[in-house]
């Protein structure tokens, strides 16, 4: 997953980065409220963590522009000083999804990032989707189109996978690459990932005919669209 963490304390700040990476994911800190916002406006996040107080604006501003601007259901978990009961109830109804009283305990925010992920990304224990005429067996790195294999290459198969998993949402380039090639995506020549995401549009007949659309965000990433949304399972399907 890619997290955002946003506080003007560093020393919070980096424990929490500390914690998020432990757990296996990327996180991007920020220090100053408005240049997170401006960042808001052309990369996205699976998680966002955020301080309440901050010199430049607050956290509560921020989390009311996400709800505002943002369709995505982005899980918000706030970090405040704050214990009072109105503002706990004001976060919440601006659209923060769990508190956590500072300073930051790591077994704590552990338990709480945990739970926010099981709550907005439920585990997939299948192996196998079914998303119309493709059928992905993750465990074998296959995908199928109309019941004919597609010879996809390792990243084209992770990118494809990464899209119909995301189905109607905007994932910016750099949040692909993280995802794909790791952090250090940013050595990546420039024209890689489009190079990838017109090999897997052609392989897999990415276009409305099919009752999907690949398209690209000028400037922000891509986003594959369809008619349908949730994906089967082989179980659903017979």
């Amino acid at each position: 997953m890619r997290f955002a963490a946003l506080d003007d304390n560093n020393s919070e700040l980096e424990l929490i980065e500390k914690t998020v990476v432990s757990l296996g994911h990327k996180c991007h800190t920020f220090s100053e409220g408005k240049s997170f916002l401006r960042t808001l406006q052309y990369e996205t996040f699976d998680f966002l963590i955020l301080d309440w107080g901050l010199p430049d604006t607050s956290g509560l501003k921020i989390v009311e522009w996400v709800r505002a601007n943002i369709k995505d259901a982005i899980p918000i978990l706030m970090v405040t000083n704050r214990s009072d009961e109105r503002d706990v109830v004001n976060g919440f109804t601006a659209g923060v999804d769990d508190f956590m009283s500072k300073p930051v305990r790591v077994h704590e925010l552990h338990a709480r990032i945990n739970a926010l992920l099981r709550r907005f990304y439920p585990p997939q224990s299948q192996d196998e989707f079914v998303w119309g005429n493709y059928k992905c067996n993750v465990a074998q790195q296959r995908f199928e189109y109309s019941g004919k294999p597609v010879n996809l290459k390792n990243k084209e198969f992770e990118l494809a996978l990464l899209l119909f998993q995301n189905q109607g949402r905007l994932l910016s380039r750099q949040h692909i690459q993280e995802r794909i090639w790791g952090m250090q995506s940013l050595e990546l020549q420039t024209r890689t990932l489009d190079t990838h995401i017109s090999a897997i549009r052609t392989k897999l007949k990415l276009h409305p005919d099919n009752g999907y659309k690949l398209t690209a965000a000028y400037g922000l990433g891509y986003r594959l669209e369809s008619s349908t949304l949730s994906p089967l399972t082989e179980e659903d399907n017979t």
